[in-house]
């Protein structure tokens, strides 16, 4: 469980969030504009908030009452932001490997190996990040973050260069995964599809505050609601 209460700001734009993600999955739905990218970096310890508490299954994030801040590498949090930032020096088997220093050698390579299979880039492994296409450093961007196995991994549109059928395919690949590994993982998206296609709790954003939270059919309602009525308006 992911608990929130956040005011942040973020230039002149402004958080107001005071939530329960209950979830495995949680939807971030809302047009641009409307705060995901912010509510992602406040889960990921990249901003921090004017006043706020940020605490997973009970283990606090921030709390800015008791001056609790965990820096990004103390969360055990992955993000996956638009754009994939993987090490342009690096082979792809090198990047997803960055983060598995702990591991000895040949634990590292199995891993490596495991997370190239599920996002199906084990063709990739020698390649360097200027020879890719843009989903396909997206996916090695997906892999490098699941790899040191985050209790925590927050989604910022990352299937955003993938065509449907592949975007669909990583999607289902990566639902089992987190399933089976039980990690809190929140997506941050403007497309009503990936809401509905995951069957997860979703959270609409609207201006920087909370305007449903839900099942998709329920949170949604409204949005859709709002949608059809300007269709239908003359």
């Amino acid at each position: 469980m992911l608990e929130l209460a956040l005011d942040a700001r973020r230039g002149s734009f402004h958080l107001r969030v005071n939530c329960r993600f209950t979830s495995e999955w949680t939807v971030i739905f809302g047009p641009s504009g409307s705060g995901k990218s912010t509510l992602l970096r406040q889960l990921a310890g990249l901003d921090r908030p004017i006043r706020g508490r940020i605490a997973l299954d009970e283990h606090l994030l921030t709390d800015t009452d008791r001056g609790i801040y965990l820096k990004p590498g103390r969360r055990h949090t992955a993000l996956v932001a638009q754009q994939p930032a993987l090490f342009p020096h690096l082979s792809v088997t090198a990047n997803v490997a960055y983060g598995l220093a702990a591991l000895d050698k040949q634990s590292r390579a199995v891993r490596v190996d495991e997370m190239l299979e599920l996002v199906d880039a084990r063709d990739l492994a020698t390649r360097r990040p200027q020879s890719l296409s843009g989903g396909e450093a997206q996916r090695v961007a997906l892999a490098r973050a699941l790899a040191p196995l985050p209790r925590l991994l927050l989604l910022d549109e990352p299937f955003a260069a993938l065509d449907g059928t592949a975007s669909d395919a990583l999607l289902g690949r990566l639902q089992n995964w987190i399933s089976e590994h039980r990690v809190q993982t929140v997506l941050a998206t403007h497309d009503a599809t990936d809401a509905f296609a995951t069957g997860a709790e979703v959270a609409l954003l609207r201006e920087g505050c909370l305007a449903a939270l839900g099942p998709a059919d329920e949170a949604l309602a409204s949005e859709r609601a709002r949608l059809l009525g300007r269709i239908g308006t003359p």
